[in-house]
């Protein structure tokens, strides 16, 4: 088993070509010491979440391949779906595992940030712990009015400048590349078709508008529910049983109610011990969805 071990969760701005989709699998499992976990891609946010565990030195240098294929296939002109995105390859973060430091993920997404500036040419932004400034600490940030407002703002103030590559937006957009804890991304679908709902909802529960502690939040419409997509950047802090029993209270005063929910990517152990996973409507959820599952198995040797 190598000695080291981190995680990369690369998303990209394409969840319908599935030829793409696996193409930049294909890019992945061609290395030894990289593992592939998981898979979520949705057609309706066309939108693709890889999850991926491996040496620090491997997974890097996966992430650049996956971003310049990324760049080279997908188009932000020609790009809809309900998801926020700036870029193809839209937010790359590396979160530290096994004998990797939080600084360590620092260094290698500043380091993979310089070479896709320079050697893509595609402006990247450095967010999170790995960020260089104030300015680009949130993603949320960096990545508001989209690809769209980006194109016209890209180089007029420090918030829409990147920290490497040019400040101009060509087809494949811009990448945010940073350093970060467990990020779990969790959605609760409605027995709704009112986008109205899921937005208010949302903004109930987002902490920036006053709610739950280290949640974000978005209301959307995903295979024709209302759906309220959240990100718990603390699971300590905020669990995911709070948040579905906050947006369950919500919706009843809505006169709607949760049909389902759903995970997007994997999670550490420690984020669902206690929690039955169909009292929060999760289903099929199974060991593949937890981290140590695969850190204890997959890198035997092949």
């Amino acid at each position: 088993m190598p000695d080291n071990i981190i995680e990369c969760v690369p998303n990209f701005s394409e969840g319908r070509d599935q030829a793409l989709i696996a193409d930049l699998a294909a890019i992945v499992t061609k290395h030894r010491h990289v593992k592939l976990i998981d898979i979520h891609t949705d057609p309706d946010h066309n939108r693709s979440v890889f999850t991926i565990l491996g040496t620090v030195e491997e997974v890097e240098a996966v992430a650049f391949r996956l971003i310049q294929k990324a760049s080279q296939r997908i188009n932000l002109e020609r790009h809809c779906g309900t998801h926020p995105r700036i870029g193809a390859a839209d937010v790359v973060p590396f979160v530290p595992l096994v004998n990797v430091t939080m600084q360590d993920c620092v260094a290698m997404a500043r380091r993979l940030a310089k070479r896709v500036g320079e050697a893509l040419e595609i402006p990247a932004f450095v967010y999170g712990q790995a960020a260089l400034l104030a300015e680009h600490l949130d993603l949320s940030t960096i990545r508001n009015g989209n690809y769209e407002k980006l194109k016209e703002r890209i180089g007029t103030d420090t918030t829409h400048t990147p920290d490497f590559g040019p400040s101009v937006l060509g087809p494949a957009g811009a990448t945010v590349i940073g350093a970060r804890d467990f990020l779990l991304a969790f959605n609760i679908f409605l027995d709704s078709d009112d986008i109205r709902i899921a937005k208010l909802i949302a903004k109930i529960i987002r902490e920036s508008s006053g709610g739950l502690k280290a949640v974000k939040a978005l209301g959307m419409i995903v295979d024709g529910k209302a759906q309220v997509s959240t990100n718990l950047t603390n699971f300590r802090e905020t669990s995911l049983r709070t948040v579905f029993e906050a947006i369950k209270a919500e919706a009843a005063t809505m006169g709607v109610a949760p049909v389902r929910s759903e995970l997007v990517g994997c999670l550490p152990e420690a984020a669902i011990e206690g929690i039955e996973p169909k009292s929060i409507l999760l289903r099929d959820f199974s060991p593949v969805k937890i981290l140590e599952t695969h850190l204890s198995e997959i890198f035997q040797p092949r």
